[in-house]
């Protein structure tokens, strides 16, 4: 026998009487198999990240749709019966302008002549609001009072009390009605928290920033902002752990 041929049959026997000998070719593919289930999981994961945030796009999408529909429908219905409200804030606010509910000067008081409206737009907001199937995306409806930017001296906290308590007079007149004012005040949103509440928001928001009459008057106002559900915090942090998982 050569030499050659006697190296090679020593080599040989050598792996042979080694059970933990493994060739290079062996580990490669052992780190390929490792490779491809990792991708495996990786694309599981990303399939269940897209799912998941798809359906989050589609809710908040339907959610948006409705709070339209609920608007331009009110404002429809309150057309006919001759009371202009304005839809603004990217379709997210129904508001009552200074001409369809005026307060007088350093006043919260409803007047006897703007009862009728605010009955009428009590009444069509709960209407529109009620089905279930609308009412589940709605999370709070804000019943928000503004001035304009002339200073109160009549009450304590000046603007913001005044403005505030308007919003009160409001919500307090819709919830005051026989035929509806209990209904509205028992809505609640999906989490079982009432509905409604009241802001005020002084002249902090105003429409118009001039100082002519018709922009104060454009600035005195009472707005219905509407808010939807949002995915709640432990739909974001699924998300978030799903692509930490893949990124290690």
């Amino acid at each position: 026998m050569t030499l050659f041929a006697q190296r090679r049959q020593k080599a040989t026997s050598a792996s042979e009487d080694n059970p933990y000998w493994m060739s290079f070719s062996d580990i490669m593919a052992g780190l390929l198999v490792i490779f491809i289930l990792a991708c495996a999981v990786l694309l599981v994961q990303m399939l269940e990240l897209k799912d998941r945030v798809q359906d989050n796009l589609e809710e908040l999408h339907k959610a948006n749709e409705v709070r339209r529909d609920i608007l331009q429908d009110i404002q429809r219905q309150l057309k006919e019966k001759g009371i202009h409200v304005e839809i603004s804030d990217n379709l997210s606010v129904l508001r009552i302008p200074d001409d369809q509910l005026y307060f007088d000067t350093n006043s919260y008081d409803i007047q006897k002549i703007h009862e009728n409206t605010v009955r009428d737009i009590g009444r069509i907001l709960y209407d529109s609001i009620k089905d279930p199937e609308r009412l589940k995306y709605l999370d709070t409806l804000f019943v928000e009072g503004h001035t304009d930017k002339r200073r109160s001296t009549r009450l304590i906290k000046g603007n913001w009390g005044l403005s505030a308590f308007r919003a009160i007079s409001v919500w307090n007149f819709w919830t005051g009605q026989p035929d509806y004012g209990e209904a509205l005040q028992s809505l609640r949103n999906k989490e079982g928290k009432p509905l409604f509440s009241v802001s005020g928001y002084a002249a902090s928001r105003m429409v118009d920033p001039g100082d002519s009459e018709e922009s104060q008057r454009c600035n005195r106002r009472i707005d219905i902002r509407f808010t939807t559900r949002q995915p709640s915090i432990e739909t974001y942090r699924g998300v978030l752990d799903i692509l930490r998982k893949g990124a290690r």
